[in-house]
């Protein structure tokens, strides 16, 4: 089991001396409650249900990291749904909905008070288990973030992040590949009101500001997946119980059947955002098996080239066709290390093929290290 409370090492590799952070979660052993941690780095706090919405929250949720090549150490309880917000030069504002209910920055309102603030986050789960903590590029990206968990046997464990020109590395990479094919992928760079460049939004984050953005971008792959698989089957691998499954396409129905789980064609947007369309989960556990392994596939565009078994295992062969996700292309192409959650599902790997998600975990973890600005 591990320990009731969790040390957190913020350091401060940014070249501000203003960073502040801001860990928010459920508080496991308070009755899952909304959780702050106070600007002291040790005090918990437990916000009450305002009577209006919209409210800012009665105690002071920003701690400031030091000059930088300084660190400080904070103190969390058990904490499901964990988030560290960190923000560069001014803190980030969050309110209060009745419920309560934590109303939290947003990349996608350019009316949010923090849309212009240079912020962003690592998700974490603090359990009687295990620490789990993973950078997320799923929503968008910002200045880089480098974890390291040191365990309670002293072994590191360690996501390496961006470079600390990995953001600008990226947005160049986005342009180039607008000229290439002509889509909107120079669409996801955002500026600031200076015209500085701020964050890269992902595809679908992209597609919640302008909903016409890649529209009909997957639909010619999409329907190659349907043509090729109406003749052959398509091994796979649930991982758990269900085992191997095949599936083929009806062309007539347009669907794609394994056993007695039919999913009809997903559009672009469907793909991106892996919640919509054949995409949702539900109460069938067979189906909840399938859709993160073939969403993960129609992302990094393997299915035609994966000797038709899924999870692929041959990870050269991600995002190498010209109609792919090059937002994830670019993300694990400029990560220190290749690893980082570039879309929802980026968890998926073959059995025994490692994870390239970019996560740490641990049962016995004794600290662990969140380091802004990337890692030196």
């Amino acid at each position: 089991m591990t320990p009731e409370t969790l040390k957190i090492e913020l350091t401060n590799h940014t070249t501000s001396p203003i960073v502040y952070a801001t860990i928010t979660g459920l508080a496991i052993d308070h009755s899952n409650s909304w959780f702050l941690l106070q600007s002291d780095g040790k005090t918990p706090y437990y916000p009450s249900s305002p009577s209006q919405i919209l409210q800012p929250p009665s105690e002071n949720y920003a701690i400031p990291l030091g000059a930088p090549g300084t660190s400080i150490t904070v103190t969390i309880p058990r904490i499901a749904g964990g988030r560290i917000y960190l923000s560069i030069d001014k803190p980030l504002v969050f309110l209060l909905n009745p419920g309560p209910a934590l109303v939290e920055p947003s990349v996608t309102n350019p009316t949010d008070k923090n849309y212009e603030t240079n912020w962003g986050f690592m998700e974490f789960t603090f359990n009687s288990d295990q620490l789990y903590a993973n950078i997320s590029y799923v929503d968008f990206i910002a200045f880089p973030i480098a974890l390291t968990l040191v365990t309670s046997t002293g072994e590191e464990k360690k996501v390496l992040g961006l470079p600390k020109d990995g953001l600008e590395v990226i947005a160049q990479g986005l342009r180039e590949q607008s000229e290439n094919d002509g889509q909107g992928w120079k669409d996801l760079i955002v500026n600031d009101k200076e015209g500085r460049l701020l964050r890269v939004l992902s595809p679908n984050q992209g597609i919640v500001l302008n909903r016409s953005l890649f529209k009909g971008y997957f639909e010619p792959y999409i329907d190659e997946v349907w043509n090729h698989f109406s003749s052959r089957e398509l091994k796979i691998d649930t991982q758990c119980a269900f085992g191997i499954i095949t599936g083929t396409t009806c062309l007539t129905s347009q669907t794609f059947t394994f056993q007695k789980e039919s999913f009809t064609k997903p559009t672009t947007a469907d793909i991106f955002n892996a919640s919509s369309g054949p995409f949702q989960t539900g109460p069938s556990p067979l189906r909840n098996a399938i859709i993160p392994r073939l969403n993960a596939e129609f992302n990094r565009t393997v299915l035609l080239n994966c000797d038709c078994e899924i999870p692929a295992k041959d990870r050269g062969g991600f995002y190498t066709r010209g109609v792919t996700n090059h937002y994830a292309r670019l993300v694990h192409e400029v990560n220190v290390d290749g690893k980082g959650y570039a879309h929802p599902y980026d968890d998926v790997a073959a059995s025994g093929g490692g994870d390239h998600s970019g996560f740490v975990n641990d049962g016995g973890p004794r600290k662990l290290v969140v380091i802004v600005g990337g890692a030196e």
